[in-house]
């Protein structure tokens, strides 16, 4: 691939991959966000003293409309993060079992394999994957146009999933780690749907299935990985496809395993709110066109979820905020699952639960780059059910997604603008 092949690929990627652009709105549908928002309780975001640790402000009434921006953060001082260059543009991270390995998906093409110290201290890039290096990859079709999105882990840690193209590509984990093993060796196989713009991944809990949001075909993906390993990678892995909204983006399986909760941008054209779906996963790994249980609105462009406990959050790009969702709500009572809602910082993308599920950790992006804003990590106290938002920390550019490990003790986030990763300890959290 030559350079310029390489940069016409990034600029692809950043339009057609990484996420949509906010539609043009008229003062009418602002006006109805804006009245739906203000259904819900929204925490105002702390001033820079009351983020040091001054008492907070009590709840707003008021819920801003889609476009408003939020003050820039105030960075706290002297929290240790680590930071790697080589990659290009960093996009999903995924932590190996053991906590000692982290892969990084690099949206121009490839697979990087980091060495973790503690604390989530990134040390070294040790290798990485690329379609170029793979050769003829073993199961799998011999061309393969890589441009990795998100990231998961299958359950075991045996495989890593990468979302791209129409599908995804599977990794033998172990592979990955050692420096002695052909690179040919690597990928196990592709799995590939009729739609595009795969863009985040999710496994069922007994490792059997993947799931893949779709972004450009309002679908998510259901192939067959358990049988895909046993017999080779083909035509028949292939389920079939959930409908959903606009731009499905973020997913997350329920802790019992039982659902798997998607976020679509918008419902539809010229609707700005986005929505969450419950999926049932036993109904979309036999009849996945059948197994949406319900949908509720999740705010203006809603980009990623995590479930922990009995909640379920929701990062709302368009809003600027965190929601709060009761999972249990969610199957039986839709209409009532959104209890609570805190203003975080421009644009938020990613998320992680950390500290024992006590903390809830934002990305903010500010990847529209809006006038006197800032790209932060927002840090979100949720214990008791209650949220509260603590203060910032600094970050690179446009950090994006998020992976925890060592049990939640600590976080990697890829700063997708300027090529790092970094890694925060969650005791350094406020």
């Amino acid at each position: 691939m030559t350079h310029l092949d390489r940069l016409a690929r990034l600029d692809r990627l950043d339009r057609l991959a990484s996420g949509s652009v906010r539609p043009r709105r008229s003062r009418a549908t602002l006006t109805l966000v804006a009245a739906w928002l203000c259904s819900v309780a929204l925490v105002s975001a702390p001033s820079p003293a009351t983020a040091a640790g001054s008492a907070p402000s009590p709840p707003s009434t008021a819920a801003p409309p889609c476009t408003t921006a939020v003050a820039p953060a105030a960075p706290l001082a002297g929290v240790p993060t680590f930071l790697v260059d080589g990659a290009v543009v960093p996009f999903g991270v995924a932590v190996a079992p053991d906590g000692r390995q982290a892969f990084v998906s690099d949206a121009a093409g490839s697979i990087d394999v980091l060495s973790v110290g503690p604390s989530g201290g990134v040390l070294e890039r040790t290798d990485h994957f690329t379609a170029e290096r793979a050769g003829r990859p073993v199961q799998a079709a011999p061309s393969l146009d890589f441009s990795p999105l998100g990231l998961v882990m299958a359950p075991g840690g045996r495989y890593l999933v990468a979302a791209e193209g129409t599908g995804a590509a599977v990794f033998d984990v172990r592979r990955l780690e050692s420096v002695r093993a052909a690179p040919a060796s690597w990928l196990v196989g592709t799995l590939r749907s009729p739609g595009s713009g795969a863009i985040e991944a999710a496994v069922a809990p007994d490792g059997r299935y993947v799931f893949v949001t779709l972004e450009s075909s309002r679908a998510m993906a259901v192939f067959r990985l358990g049988s895909a390993l046993r017999v080779g990678f083909g035509r028949s892995d292939l389920v079939g496809l959930v409908p959903l909204g606009v731009a499905p983006v973020g997913m997350a399986v329920a802790p019992g395993g039982r659902y798997l909760y998607v976020t679509s941008e918008s419902e539809g054209l010229g609707r700005p709110e986005g929505t969450l779906s419950t999926v049932s996963l036993a109904a979309a790994e036999h009849r996945p066109s059948r197994s949406v249980v319900s949908t509720v609105p999740a705010g203006c462009s809603p980009v990623r979820v995590v479930a922990a406990g009995r909640y379920v959050y929701v990062t709302a790009r368009g809003s600027d905020a965190l929601l709060q969702y009761d999972a249990a709500d969610l199957v039986a009572h839709p209409a009532s699952a959104l209890v609570g809602a805190v203003r975080v910082g421009e644009a938020p993308v990613g998320l992680a639960v950390v500290d024992g599920g006590t903390r809830v950790v934002v990305a903010d992006s500010d990847r529209f780059h809006a006038p006197g804003n800032a790209a932060s990590l927002a840090v979100v106290d949720v214990s008791g059910g209650r949220m509260t938002l603590r203060g910032y920390l600094s970050t690179g550019a446009f950090p994006r997604d998020m992976a925890v490990g060592d049990a939640g003790r600590w976080v990697l986030v890829t700063d997708y603008l300027s090529g790092e990763v970094e890694g925060v300890g969650a005791a350094a959290l406020p």
